[in-house]
């Protein structure tokens, strides 16, 4: 794993394991370039969107063991995915520290809140109840936010509150990620230090 100086908040790094090869590139003052190559279409869609709606500029890199399900695959890019966050982000100094977006997409509403605390926690509620997306399992999607979330260490409330078609909904649901995140990772220049009154996140 590399990372740049604090002033250049990117991280690259690479996780391997028996089931997956994955290689990531964060930089979190991008603008919204996404290069995605996971093996699983709808995922690369989603990631892509969460890039070009964050503005960061995000290249992932992943073989899984498709030939068994996505499950893998998209479970060791949320934990990727999240420890690159985490890295990035370094001592956090200056950044606004909570994110919060409400999107619609058609018919669909989605409500994501973030805070970059340091504490991980996952709450996640979809009012769709559509299983799959062609071949795609929805169900990973909940897998791969849960892994991000504890590996970032940051709290994540996702929310798709009404709507009965499955792209819409996670597709807001990125979207709506993508708007949190970059309201949280974004420096103030009124923010002294670490946003904490314990003085650590």
């Amino acid at each position: 794993m590399t990372r740049a100086s604090a002033a250049h908040r990117v991280c690259r790094l690479a996780r391997k394991t028996r089931e997956t090869d994955i290689r990531v590139s964060l930089d979190l003052d991008g603008g919204g370039n996404a290069d995605i190559a996971t093996g699983v279409p709808f995922f690369d869609h989603m990631l892509t969107l969460l890039a070009r709606h964050a503005l960061f500029d995000l290249t992932v890199r992943a073989k899984g063991d498709l030939e068994i399900d996505g499950h893998h695959t998209l479970e060791d890019a949320g934990l990727a995915l999240g420890t690159a966050l985490a890295q990035a982000l370094g001592d956090k100094k200056g950044i606004a520290r909570y994110g919060f977006s409400l999107l619609p997409m058609d018919e669909t509403l989605a409500r994501v809140a973030v805070d970059l605390s340091g504490r991980p926690f996952f709450v996640y509620g979809m009012a769709t109840k559509e299983k799959r997306i062609k071949d795609f399992e929805t169900a990973n999607i909940e897998e791969f936010l849960r892994a991000f979330a504890f590996e970032a260490k940051i709290n994540l409330h996702v929310s798709q509150l009404y709507g009965k078609n499955a792209h819409h909904a996670f597709e807001a649901v990125f979207k709506a990620l993508a708007k949190a995140l970059k309201m949280a990772c974004a420096r103030d220049p009124r923010v002294k230090g670490i946003p904490s009154s314990k003085g650590v996140l």
